[in-house]
C-alpha cells in the first residue's frame, strides 16, 4: 500500500467510495467523475503503479480483474448490449491515479467516443 495513494485509501477505508464489489484481491467502485452512465473502477488491493509495473507473479491478478469486470458488467446488466474495459498507462494516456485500475464503461452506445478519440 502507498500512504499517499487515493485508491489505497479507499481500499483501507480511509476514504469513502460507492463500492459495488470486493474480494480478497480487488475492490470495484463507482467513478466519481463518470464518463458513461455506468463507470466502475476495478482496483487491485496490491499497489501496482502502472500496467508496466506488473510482474510475472501478477498474471493471475490481471486475469482476475478482467473476470471481475465481467461479473460487474453482468450485475449492471451491461452484458446484453456491450461495455468497454480500459486501462490507461501513464500520464499521456490519461492515467491520473498511479495505482493500476480497469475502467468498466457502459450504459450507452460508446461508438461516438471512439470516433471523437480518432478525430473522426
Amino acid at each position: 500500500m502507498s500512504a499517499d495513494c487515493v485508491f489505497c485509501k479507499i481500499i483501507n477505508r480511509d476514504l469513502d467510495a460507492d463500492i459495488v464489489y470486493e474480494d480478497e484481491q480487488v475492490v470495484a467502485f463507482k467513478d466519481i467523475n463518470p464518463a458513461a452512465p455506468v463507470h466502475i473502477l476495478i482496483v487491485p488491493h496490491k499497489h501496482i503503479p502502472t500496467l508496466l509495473d506488473l510482474e510475472e507473479d501478477d498474471e493471475a491478478l490481471i486475469g482476475h480483474m478482467h473476470s471481475v469486470a465481467n461479473q460487474v458488467a453482468r450485475d449492471f446488466k451491461l452484458d446484453k448490449k456491450g461495455f468497454r474495459v480500459v486501462i490507461n498507462c501513464g500520464a499521456d494516456a490519461g492515467q491520473v491515479v498511479f495505482h493500476l485500475h480497469l475502467h468498466l464503461l457502459g450504459g450507452r452506445p460508446l461508438l461516438q467516443t471512439i470516433a471523437k478519440d480518432r478525430g473522426v
